[in-house]
């Protein structure tokens, strides 16, 4: 099984890591608004033919992406209400009123944009049947696919309960019993009619962005977490699937051993898989949720691929990651499953961390290309994440969503290591270490180089978007202003792009 044919590694490509909520805009959050139409139109300017996503699913505690409360459900602080306001949804003075700049705001900006979408959702339900807006957005809905009903239903308590954990409901919610779940249809029906609609309007701004972006060459690369949260409709409605006891804790929890983001390993939190029951299901499960990535994005990062080999489960009781061990995975067998539903994959293995020979033979075997992380380069000789040692099967990055910036991370290495890595850089006539590390792995024969978007403004660990192990003030790093970078960083890097010979015959 390899990528298909025409796939965006069949060329040398450049693109940029960049999460909606980062975009600059008026509601304390990027969205998928107007700052996202410009932002594909300056991606095809500076000679960019990817755009990194991180996970879009609604996030709980800690905003996390990667701890949504559904990994197919659309984000509603991505809605653009500039959007809703174009379809007469909203009134201009309803959305100016609720204009403020600034890092992202999770709380304030959820507060808002939920006024917001509500107020939008009263005037959907008065359109008439037949007025274009509406049908629209119930055709949207009805194409989302099984999952929506589950995720409106779970929202819509979640809410009702004040946000707590679906292990906190009473126990005939928590166990899903049928009486239960049907009052509770009854009884909320309004609010998950609610849900239901921002679901409708997130897949119809989506789809707009997606036409643009293929319009301009532009491939949407999405990002998948290995594991859903455990305060998830997945591990709610699927709890046979997980490692649970009969409350639905977790007797196990994902995680990683000590590496090169913490010394004390990470605890995830994340229930681990009962693998032997989905091998039983014919892994449909994970079928439903790769499809429905792939409904929205051209190609997909499986985020922790070696946990497919072989997993890091800690007891739940446990202090620190340190106590856990390794399982085996599923290995070859979920890919072969998913190759027979759906085909040839786009997938790129997340491939960082503690890595065997096993897993590469995996990845390997897979046809999948991994990826190169230039920060990582430098803390062993003849590092695999060199850039003359990427293999052209690859994604060369200068740093990672998980990575401080590239000009915080040089700063903060010790005047020896620094030495080293001007050297290997060959660092001119007082050039950025950003721009230095972008040139490299721009060069390198790898067939796709990402460059996060902190490195193009030279930006220092102020600018970091999330340190693994931190519990608070991740993910909130939002560009500034309204594009004022635009000229001073979008020509430098297309001569950059052409000059490594990255740019795409469409997207450049």
């Amino acid at each position: 099984m390899t990528l298909r044919r025409h796939s965006v590694l069949s060329s040398r490509r450049a693109g940029i890591l960049l999460h909606p909520t980062s975009l600059p805009g008026p509601f304390g959050i990027g969205d998928l608004g107007p700052s996202a139409l410009r932002f594909l139109f300056w991606l095809r300017d500076a000679g960019q033919s990817v755009w990194q996503l991180l996970p879009l699913g609604p996030t709980g505690l800690g905003n996390s992406p990667y701890g949504a409360l559904s990994g197919l459900a659309g984000n509603p602080l991505l809605i653009s209400p500039d959007w809703l306001e174009w379809n007469d949804l909203l009134e201009p003075e309803e959305v100016t009123a609720c204009h403020f700049h600034g890092a992202v705001d999770y709380a304030r900006a959820g507060a808002l944009k939920d006024r917001l979408l509500r107020q939008a959702h009263g005037r959907w339900l008065k359109l008439d049947r037949q007025d274009s807006r509406r049908l629209r957005v119930e055709r949207a809905m009805e194409e989302q696919g099984p999952w929506l009903e589950e995720w409106c239903l779970f929202a819509a308590l979640k809410d009702s309960l004040g946000g707590r954990s679906w292990l906190e409901w009473d126990g005939a919610l928590r166990d899903r019993d049928p009486t239960a779940l049907a009052d509770a249809r009854q009884r909320l029906a309004e609010e998950i009619s609610f849900h239901r609609t921002c679901q409708g309007f997130f897949a119809l701004q989506w789809n707009r962005l997606r036409r643009v972006a293929k319009s301009l060459g532009i491939t949407l690369f999405g990002d998948l977490p290995i594991y859903p949260a455990l305060d998830s409709v997945e591990v709610w409605a699927n709890p046979r699937l997980f490692d649970l006891d009969e409350k639905g804790r977790p007797r196990a929890i994902s995680g990683v051993p000590p590496d090169d983001f913490s010394d004390d390993g990470q605890l995830w939190g994340s229930p681990i898989y009962r693998w032997e029951r989905l091998a039983e299901e014919g892994y449909r499960w994970w079928t439903e949720r790769v499809e429905g990535a792939l409904r929205r994005v051209d190609l997909l990062r499986l985020d922790h691929f070696r946990g497919f080999e072989a997993y890091w489960a800690v007891p739940a009781d446990a202090d620190s990651a340190a106590e856990g061990e390794w399982r085996p995975g599923p290995g070859r067998a979920l890919f072969e499953a998913l190759a027979a539903d759906l085909g040839h994959l786009p997938l790129v293995a997340e491939d960082l961390g503690v890595i065997t020979p096993e897993v590469e033979e995996l990845r390997d075997s897979l046809g999948l290309p991994g990826m190169r992380v230039l920060q990582f380069a430098f803390d062993e000789p003849e590092s695999v994440h060199l850039p003359h040692a990427a293999p052209k099967r690859s994604v060369a990055y200068t740093g990672t969503h998980d990575n401080d910036t590239s000009e915080g991370w040089f700063a903060s290495l010790p005047a020896e290591r620094q030495r080293t890595v001007q050297t290997y850089l060959r660092t001119e006539g007082g050039e950025p270490i950003a721009w230095a590390m972008l040139r490299a792995i721009y060069a390198s024969p790898a067939r796709l180089a990402i460059a996060p978007f902190q490195d193009l403004l030279e930006l220092g660990s102020e600018a970091r978007i999330n340190t693994p192990g931190k519990g608070s003030g991740n993910w909130s790093w939002r560009l500034a202003g309204l594009y004022p970078w635009r000229e001073a960083s979008g020509p430098r890097l297309r001569a950059l792009t052409e000059s490594a010979g990255r740019l795409a015959a469409f997207g450049g």
